[in-house]
């Protein structure tokens, strides 16, 4: 009976202390908390009204769409640089110079011709005088390593000059790229 009363008394000594006021120190910091000094939030700034903007722009040229060059209204000066707009397109000017890489050179005869894949994978076979890329280029000269070409090409003051462009033979490990 002794150890039953023993038990009791040990139980009801451990649950007296558990029954102290839980958190009691969280407490004390949020009263401790209120008492300091608060700091001042500095006031929003003013909102300004809203002003319409007129977009007066419309028959400017778009700097993001590409131009389509046009022939010039006026006469040409005789003997000014300018290409001929109406001679009949090559299939190579639909694409860009940039995206035709030469794969290599067939010699038949005295004719040296040079071959061109475009980006759908097409093969062309050209020689000097064809035209080529965007620009008018015309192939001068095909050697056995790049082709030499010349552009036509209009400045930002409207006038056209000539630019040489080459296309240099792709290595096999280029082309498979």
């Amino acid at each position: 009976m002794m150890r039953k009363t023993f038990i009791a008394l040990a139980g009801c000594l451990a649950l007296a202390a558990c029954s102290g006021e839980q958190h009691s120190d969280l407490k004390q910091f949020v009263k401790d908390s209120d008492n300091l000094p608060r700091g001042l939030i500095p006031p929003l700034p003013e909102a300004k009204p809203y002003e319409p903007f007129t977009y007066d722009a419309f028959n400017l040229t778009d700097p993001f769409r590409p131009r389509k060059i046009e022939p010039p209204k006026t006469a040409a000066v005789p003997g000014s640089l300018q290409p001929d707009f109406n001679r009949r397109r090559e299939p190579l000017e639909a694409y860009p110079l940039e995206n035709l890489k030469m794969v290599g050179t067939l010699q038949q005869k005295k004719d040296i011709f040079a071959l061109i894949r475009t980006p759908d994978n097409n093969l062309f076979r050209v020689k000097a005088g064809n035209y080529v890329g965007q620009n008018f280029g015309r192939i001068s000269t095909i050697s056995e390593s790049n082709i030499k070409l010349k552009e036509i090409v209009q400045d930002s003051s409207g006038s056209w000059e000539e630019k040489v462009q080459m296309l240099q033979l792709q290595d096999e490990q280029e082309a498979k790229k």
